[in-house]
């Protein structure tokens, strides 16, 4: 007998909303900020030959992709499901994230190669004009990251955003330091050093992102949800004798989804237990859930739900 409780579309139960208005007005700001500053980095570096500044507008460029593939994926989660999608259009939040860690890697290593090459034949560069370039970065990517920083709190996909703006900051902070130490001493190969130093922060920064979105387009358990906190928690509700068939995956970056087969007790109400279950995961982040109850001893369809892969 298989019964689906109400299902709480939020995401956790605990979350808040995002509101849609704020956060599409924050990414349409950070694009047109960042584009702006990679025409002028671009400009900047070619015309001094900095490694360093092309470097970090080539990585400012990415943002902008990344930016942009962030503002779909929230109009895209906000489309209604129909007949062809009865989820909707949610799960593209995850290919954002997944697609946007492969851009960065690919960047990663076009931003070693040059510099390498560099480092063996470094290029004289103008310190002044990469220090005043890298202090308008720091300017546009602390005010972008302060557009996020509200929103970043309740939706994962945004904090993505966010954390890459506070990162973009700091990269651009070691460009002001290079800038001022070839200013100061003339040491052309702090320019190439900088670049790779870029190149690590970005590739630490992007490996979490990419080993985090290939597991939830691979329906893996979401970063920060406990499966034996699952457990316990299904288990613990008053009238549940045992369970299987407990599946965890990713709705979207926000939205946590349970399937699972509980057995009840002869005497309990199932309508009650899937209310109480309903209840016990919201509270740890689940609000999309289905419960299918069984009595003790009744033949679990074992075959269809292919345990075998369980």
């Amino acid at each position: 007998m298989g019964h689906n409780i109400g299902h709480d579309h939020n995401g956790a139960g605990h979350h808040h909303h995002i509101d849609p208005t704020h956060v599409t007005r924050a990414l349409v700001w950070g694009i047109a900020l960042n584009m702006a500053f990679v025409v002028v980095e671009l400009t900047a570096g070619l015309w001094q030959r900095s490694m360093g500044l092309v470097s970090d507008a080539g990585h400012n460029l990415s943002d902008v992709v990344s930016l942009l593939l962030a503002l779909l994926a929230v109009k895209l989660s906000q489309a209604a499901r129909n007949d062809r999608y009865t989820y909707g259009y949610r799960k593209s939040t995850i290919l954002v994230s997944l697609v946007n860690a492969c851009i960065l890697i690919a960047a990663v290593g076009v931003i070693v190669w040059e510099s390498i090459g560099r480092l063996m034949e470094p290029q004289p560069v103008d310190g002044g004009v990469m220090t005043w370039v890298a202090g308008v970065g720091i300017a546009v990517n602390a005010f972008t990251a302060w557009l996020f920083a509200k929103d970043s709190k309740d939706d994962l996909n945004i904090k993505g955003a966010y954390l890459h703006m506070v990162a973009d900051t700091l990269v651009s902070l070691g460009v002001l330091v290079s800038g001022i130490v070839i200013s100061y001493t003339g040491w052309y190969v702090a320019d190439p050093i900088i670049a790779l130093t870029v190149a690590a922060v970005i590739f630490a920064s992007t490996w979490s992102v990419l080993r985090a979105s290939l597991r939830l387009t691979l329906d893996g358990v979401p970063h920060g949800m406990d499966i034996d906190r699952v457990r316990r928690a299904i288990t613990s509700v008053e009238g549940v004798a045992a369970m299987h068939h407990l599946h965890v995956w990713a709705l979207s970056t926000t939205e946590t989804a349970v399937t699972v087969h509980v057995v009840t007790n002869p005497s309990a109400d199932a309508a009650a237990v899937k209310y109480r279950i309903k209840r016990a995961l919201a509270e740890i982040g689940a609000g999309h859930v289905t419960v299918e109850t069984e009595v003790e001893g009744e033949t679990c369809c074992d075959d269809l739900c292919d345990s075998r892969k369980e």
